[in-house]
């Protein structure tokens, strides 16, 4: 009755310890929180205020006080408590405290770029005085990242468990906000030099805007460079830091990069072939959308060229990723391509914004298509089933899937708008008017899908081919042999040689000797009961009295080769087989197989 009890104890305690480790770190960054709260605002108090600290935010002070003088001193009483348990090897590599360190290191790394930067910039230009609550939130926010990164760097007690994943944090954040900081400042720049200066009268000179977004981009780039290079994020080797790199380093930046140089195209074909609005006003997203794509290709180029550093799958990914992004430029283009031609032939009279719509369409599939044959490379598709790389298939899959599903909804609103106009009004326009925009999504979706099918397909065909085919001639085999030890066994591996025959064993009932030349001990009476398949009632079974010589066994593993080598070139469906005696083996191919059947 013990034993139960003891087989259970480790895993309640187990339980205990995991339930307890959730709730001490949840609550240890709860009050980590509540006291930063509490400081940053007693500190914003100090700086605007000097001695008068309530001044006429009395339930604010009360709240910044309450949060500092009790969560504080909880949340550090909370704090030595863990770190001293932090001396068991166990603690230490535990799930849940690399998990608060991970959320408060990125949390306060956040909230203390952030701040800083904002305060930096706060007095480019010298906006008013709203420099108190970032320089409050960044002092209280840097000590606390300090705090945490000394605990995760401590030599003692060092925080190795999901140490990637903060370096991942890190990078991902600064990547993002030093690259769209960028793009708005070399917008601004751009718009300054292509458009010249601004006509309107502003508050501020057009410079300190593009100032204020160096010092961001320079801040996001600092910080990207800390955790990737200073911090090792580049070197870990592991699945998170490769997904990362290609969601963030290649298929963002992709969409970015490929997206500004349809608006750069869209907007010269606008100049060179439809002036119908002003050219300010064509002008105006030119810089952004040149920004956007020096910007994109700069951090695509070097996460592509990172990816074939670090191992071919990643390589073959970050191919597939971007082939992704293009092809589904290229396809929003053909769609809408096709959507202005059936304007055209609709409303001849609308030339101005047929036009235009035609205009994005080609603009976009002359940027996507491109690209698109670079990285798929349509014409050195694989010959063979070893030439086909890993992951192809699933892409295949998934561009299928997802371009079938787009055409069924464009089918759908088709049929919707059809009935429409069959049952309605006819004031909504014609039917051809009604259609185009989903039907060109339609011809778009269904030239995807019928393309990556029938690549599918020859694939499939390939892997196919690769694999050991056995062709299979005979339907059904009877084998009539002397009784068997080993019946079973003798019928299983007939049907594997003969590639899923049927095998129907007879025993014999009569004087025949044994099967072939025996290698086993003679088997008794109960071999009666060896015969499987179908058994006839006169040749099913042994008869009384049998002489004990046709009942000696053969082993299955050495009558079965020879079996399967005189099947060879054997082009009937139905075959005899008759096993001994002494060491005849007879292959008969019958002509009319299904007359006992």
């Amino acid at each position: 009755m013990t034993s139960p009890a003891q087989l259970t104890a480790p895993t309640a305690g187990h339980a205990q310890t995991t339930l307890r480790r959730l709730i001490q770190y949840a609550l240890l960054f709860a009050l980590v929180l509540i006291a930063a709260s509490g400081l940053s605002g007693l500190l914003e108090r100090l700086f605007t205020s000097g001695a008068v600290l309530a001044s006429t935010d009395v339930a604010g002070l009360a709240r910044s006080l309450a949060f500092t003088l009790i969560g504080g001193p909880l949340a550090l009483l909370l704090w030595w408590f863990v770190w001293r348990r932090l001396d068991d090897e166990a603690e230490r590599t535990s799930a849940g405290w690399g998990l608060y360190i991970t959320a408060i290191y990125g949390v306060s790394l956040i909230i203390f770029t952030t701040s800083f930067l904002g305060l930096a910039t706060s007095f480019i230009g010298q906006r008013g005085n709203d420099w108190a609550p970032t320089l409050a939130n960044t002092i209280v926010w840097a000590a606390i990242w300090a705090w945490h990164r000394w605990m995760w760097k401590h030599p003692k007690k060092p925080t190795v468990h999901l140490e990637d994943v903060r370096a991942v944090v890190g990078s991902v954040f600064g990547l993002l906000l030093g690259a769209g900081a960028g793009i708005a400042a070399l917008g601004g720049l751009l718009d300054v030099a292509i458009r010249g200066f601004p006509q309107t009268v502003t508050v501020e000179p057009w410079w300190y805007s593009v100032l204020r977004s160096l010092v961001w981009a320079a801040g996001g780039a600092i910080v990207w460079w800390w955790h990737w290079f200073r911090e090792g994020g580049r070197r870990f080797q592991t699945g998170l830091v490769d997904v990362i790199m290609i969601a963030v380093g290649i298929f963002a930046a992709g969409i970015t990069a490929l997206g500004g140089a349809g608006v750069v195209l869209f907007v010269l074909l606008r100049l060179a072939f439809d002036r119908n609005n002003p050219m300010n006003e064509l002008l105006e997203p030119l810089a952004p959308a040149i920004a956007a794509a020096l910007v994109g290709a700069l951090v695509w180029r070097y996460h592509r060229t990172a990816s074939i550093r670090r191992s071919p799958g990643t390589m073959r990914a970050s191919l597939l990723v971007t082939s992704a992004v293009a092809l589904a430029a290229a396809a929003s283009g053909v769609g809408v391509v096709v959507n202005a031609l059936l304007a055209a032939a609709v409303s001849p009279l609308a030339g101005g914004a047929t036009r235009t719509l035609l205009l994005g369409g080609l603009s976009s599939l002359v940027v996507g298509g491109p690209v698109w044959w670079l990285a798929w490379k349509p014409l050195k598709q694989p010959r063979a089933a070893e030439d086909i790389p890993p992951g192809r298939r699933v892409y295949l899959i998934a561009f299928f899937g997802v371009s079938a599903v787009v055409a069924l909804i464009t089918l759908l609103v088709i049929g919707y708008r059809l009935f429409e106009f069959l049952l309605g009004d006819v004031t909504g326009g014609g039917l051809l008017d009604r259609i185009r925009a989903p039907f060109g999504l339609l011809v778009a979706a269904g030239l995807v899908a019928g393309y990556h099918f029938a690549l599918w397909r020859h694939d499939r065909a390939l892997l196919a081919a690769a694999r050991p085919a056995r062709k299979r001639i005979v339907d059904a085999v009877t084998v009539v042999t002397a009784p068997q030890a080993d019946a079973e066994a003798l019928v299983a591996g007939i049907a594997e040689a003969t590639g899923g025959a049927r095998v129907t064993l007879w025993l014999r009932a009569d004087d025949g000797g044994s099967g072939l030349p025996a290698s086993g001990p003679a088997s008794g009476g109960a071999g009666t009961g060896a015969g499987t398949g179908w058994a006839g009632t006169a040749a099913g079974g042994i008869a009384a009295g049998a002489p004990a010589a046709a009942e000696t066994s053969t082993p299955a593993g050495d009558v079965i080769p020879r079996i399967a080598a005189a099947l060879e070139g054997v082009a009937s469906r139905h075959v005899l087989v008759i096993l001994g005696p002494a060491a005849r083996l007879e292959v008969i191919p019958l002509a009319n197989a299904g007359s006992r059947r």
